[in-house]
């Protein structure tokens, strides 16, 4: 049996999207066909139960009260931001599951086709940065396990110097974790619905026992409920909720324009993205609250002076070695799933987009994996404060984003794209010339409207960086960072697109890919290795152009 050599251009079958066109877009940017829809309303709801039982979902609310305020409070936090955010998600999902197209795809009909490398851009690095933070708290789920085996192993010498935030034994579960996931990178979407069925099914459990053993071994969960009053006050405290606040939207604010690249699989109505609005703020509370309750219980159970607010942390308190060993394995699966579905997957679809000849999803997802390694995660979870701090920053550049996107598909070209235009750069239609040629390929109304709301936040954003440097209250905008770039950037948008609107843009009915994936006739010859069928369709010149998509009853055999 002979080998194919590797190639560095993937491959790229012609099709009624690409045609003539490899530097835009290749089989994973391509809309999905219908053969190839398979995720039901069963997937979502799995997909979105699996990502809601992570470690940072865990540490929302425990994180919140160790720096200050209550649980009452911690909760309440956790339960506006994503009732808040869910409406996002929902709103930018829908865009998904109408057109079938990934966000960076989604993103030129807004931005424009060179304009929407900023939009790109900016969700890749913090999608990198994400994936490298799971890898933490996956790693750190690693070393638990290994150490209910092995109980030696959490005393191995270290020789990590300890400004650095991670040990010998963490960094040798950091690297276990990292080869554990590998394979799921190679995985296509369509196989990964799997995992999160299996997730959603497992980790709920676990917790769950979590949060009885919280009440069976401290009646009343710990002292953290006696606890009426939060220590800060005034308009400390003002500035504390909000900042809290913007650190949980933060944690989210990648799926508020990436839900697309999930959405795009599915085979259901695009209403059941109005699941997510109930769903996921009652989904998200409830881990949270279990956060609270074994943080609590843990603290008053095992003496300790602070609040082990790292899940990590509570379990290597427990005697049963059996119980540390399951426990973090339900953590193992938790980080998983999450990664790849919140930040893998999203980086590689805006890999994709940039070099789409020579990267598709799975190289794109190998690519995140790898560059992971740069971002020397564990030192931004060495301290509640240094984690909150991360996800205000993370918020700030997607706020932005989000309200463009949304704002632009339901306000001002009233749900109607033309996606066979999204594939062509020499059409019109979202080159965004208008009368100022220079312009071409870059809506100017996004650009204005992403800088002023991320302008406000710069201040603060540098303050957290490096406290050293005085900024004053211009601290304070960063404090509700994601809401405040969200709605100044929806506002300015939504002005300059009524004010100077890009007639080109204005359609008045929808190009959907069903139209175009049906508009000529074809006869499927067979699969490839990710269930992709070859399409030979024969053109008006008589040529056989290959083309992916489903048979109508009007094809015609070749």
């Amino acid at each position: 049996m002979r080998l194919s050599r590797p190639r560095l251009r993937v491959s790229q079958p012609r099709s009624a999207f690409a045609e003539g066109n490899a530097r835009w877009t290749n089989r994973d940017l391509d809309p999905i066909p219908k053969h190839l829809r398979k995720w039901g309303a069963a997937s979502l709801i799995a997909y979105w139960i699996s990502d809601a039982f992570n470690a940072a979902t865990w540490q929302f609310a425990s994180s919140i009260i160790a720096v200050g305020l209550t649980y009452r409070e911690a909760l309440a936090i956790v339960a506006l931001s994503f009732f808040i955010m869910s409406f996002v998600i929902a709103a930018n999902g829908a865009v998904g599951a109408i057109y079938h197209v990934p966000f960076p795809v989604i993103a030129r009909a807004s931005w424009g086709f060179w304009g929407s490398y900023v939009a790109i851009v900016s969700r890749v690095i913090l999608a990198i940065f994400w994936f490298a933070i799971q890898n933490v708290n996956g790693g750190n789920a690693v070393r638990i396990m290994l150490g209910a085996i092995w109980p030696s192993f959490l005393t191995l010498p270290n020789g990590i110097p300890d400004s650095q935030g991670i040990t010998t034994n963490g960094m040798v579960g950091y690297l276990i974790f990292w080869i554990i996931q590998f394979p799921f990178l190679c995985m296509h979407p369509n196989r990964l619905r799997w995992l999160f069925v299996v997730k959603s099914a497992i980790v709920p459990i676990a917790w769950i026992a979590i949060l009885v053993w919280a009440f069976v071994a401290e009646k009343g969960g710990g002292n953290l409920f006696a606890q009426q009053k939060a220590d800060v006050s005034g308009s400390k405290y003002s500035w504390l909720f909000l900042a809290n606040m913007t650190s949980v939207l933060g944690n989210y604010a990648t799926l508020s324009v990436n839900q697309s690249d999930f959405s795009r699989y599915s085979r259901v109505s695009p209403r059941w993205q109005l699941l997510y609005v109930p769903m996921l703020p009652i989904i998200f509370t409830f881990i949270s609250f279990i956060g609270i309750a074994a943080s609590s219980a843990g603290q008053a159970q095992y003496h300790l002076s602070s609040i082990p607010w790292d899940p990590m942390v509570l379990m290597s308190y427990w005697p049963s070695r059996a119980g540390r060993f399951f426990g973090a394995f339900s953590f193992v699966l938790a980080s998983l799933g999450v990664n790849i579905s919140a930040n893998s997957l999203s980086a590689a679809n805006d890999f994709t987009a940039l070099a789409p000849q020579f990267l598709n999803i799975r190289r794109g997802q190998i690519l995140c994996a790898l560059l992971s390694w740069c971002l020397v995660p564990w030192k931004i979870l060495e301290s509640a404060g240094n984690f909150l701090t991360f996800m205000s920053a993370y918020a700030i550049f997607l706020g932005p984003i989000a309200a463009i996107m949304l704002f632009d598909f339901w306000v001002i070209n009233h749900r109607r794209y033309d996606v066979l235009a999204l594939y062509q750069p020499w059409n019109p239609r979202y080159r965004y010339a208008g009368s100022v040629g220079w312009t071409a390929g870059v809506n100017w109304r996004a650009m204005v409207a992403f800088l002023v709301g991320v302008a406000p936040n710069l201040p603060g954003l540098i303050n957290a960086v490096n406290p050293a440097i005085e900024v004053g209250s211009g601290v304070h905008p960063y404090q509700f960072g994601w809401i405040l770039s969200f709605v100044a950037t929806a506002g300015v948008y939504l002005c300059l697109s009524w004010w100077f609107p890009a007639q080109e843009t204005q359609i008045e009915q929808a190009v959907l890919p069903d139209e175009i994936y049906d508009g000529t006739g074809a006869v499927v010859e067979g699969l490839d290795a990710d269930e992709q069928p070859n399409v030979r369709v024969e053109s008006a010149d008589g040529e056989n152009n290959v083309k992916y998509g489903s048979q109508s009853s009007a094809e015609k055999v070749v």
